[in-house]
């Protein structure tokens, strides 16, 4: 493998000014830039990324902590920072957390050691212990994403309070007054906020929401499962449901099927995130689409500009969802 001094050598110059060419740090005439370049082509020359990594203090890396990358949507998310960091030349470190706060902790001292230049974090846990490890940072930036904001950090997300009214104003227009609701947990704030926007559509309809028709769940297909049969074990059915994504959707649709009940004659349900499996479902879902890929892409984006340019990092970036009309919904 070619060094840089066998290049300095093959085109006449000093290492110095081979580096001053290849880095773009000081000016050097045109044919002496020339005689480098052919050099380097010649040789194959690949500058040593750790020697570049010291001198810079720059890794060109970028960190991420998901709570799973086998989530559909997360995966959509991912792919748009990966994405974002090809383009700008940065490599992308990927941690999957799980729902633990010792394995969260760990990855982030791992990517710390890794000299990652920026994080970005999609995790369900956002505790004051977790926001003050981000904060131990320093003036490294990071993004949070599908979450609340925190300090130091930019928070980028749908506006799910206006997915959640969307979702309650197109069950309206369909004359369903009974319906019921799959949320995620309590405490994960797009579920809050989704929450909000039904019952801001439901009141701007003369409607109030029936909290005995609002199940939590954990935003996975089997929570969706379950919390329809818990659901449907009320007694009190409802003609249409709101699951708070399209994983719940999908369990919400085995256990109405299990009942004996048909989708959307008997129940119709809408689902959250626009998953490309969505579309393939039978009935195909009726759902209100993020952008998760427009999500992840601006999270790198944002990142590496603050880290090339001196950027400020926006506090808050809100994405405007979109409803999608299939066949799942009477």
């Amino acid at each position: 493998m070619a060094s840089i001094k066998d290049v300095a050598q093959a085109a006449g110059v000093s290492v110095s000014t081979v580096s001053h060419v290849i880095n773009k740090t000081r000016f050097v005439s045109l044919e002496t830039a020339a005689a480098v370049t052919k050099a380097v082509d010649e040789l194959d020359y690949r500058p040593s990324y750790l020697a570049r990594a010291l001198k810079s203090k720059r890794t060109q890396t970028l960190g991420m902590l998901v709570t799973s990358s086998t989530n559909p949507f997360f995966a959509e998310v991912i792919s748009g920072v990966e994405e974002g960091c090809f383009q700008a030349g940065y490599s992308l470190i990927l941690c999957n957390c799980g729902d633990q706060p010792g394995r969260q902790r760990s990855h982030l001292e791992t990517l710390m050691q890794k000299r990652i230049d920026g994080l970005a974090v999609m995790t369900t846990r956002r505790d004051e212990d977790f926001q003050a490890e981000l904060s131990s940072l320093g003036t490294m930036p990071r993004v949070v994403l599908d979450s609340a904001p925190m300090a130091h950090a930019c928070a980028i997300g749908d506006d799910s309070v206006t997915g959640g009214r969307l979702a309650a104003e197109f069950l309206l227009s369909h004359d369903h007054t009974l319906i019921g609701c799959l949320t995620g947990p309590v405490t994960h704030p797009r579920s809050k906020d989704r929450l909000d926007g039904f019952e801001t559509g439901l009141r701007g309809k003369g409607m109030s929401l029936d909290h005995d028709l609002v199940i939590a769940g954990d935003l996975t297909a089997h929570g969706g499962y379950e919390a329809m049969r818990c659901l449907l074990d009320k007694g009190k059915v409802p003609t249409a449901v709101f699951a708070f994504n399209d994983l719940m959707a999908m369990g919400a649709y085995r256990a109405i099927l299990e009942r004996g009940l048909s989708i959307p004659a008997d129940i119709s349900v809408v689902g959250y995130d626009d998953l490309e499996i969505a579309a393939y479902m039978v009935p195909a879902l009726t759902t209100i689409r993020q952008p998760g890929f427009d999500l992840g892409l601006e999270a790198a984006e944002i990142l590496i500009g603050n880290l090339k340019n001196g950027s400020d990092l926006p506090e808050i970036i809100r994405k405007t969802p979109e409803l999608v009309v299939r066949e799942s919904v009477k």
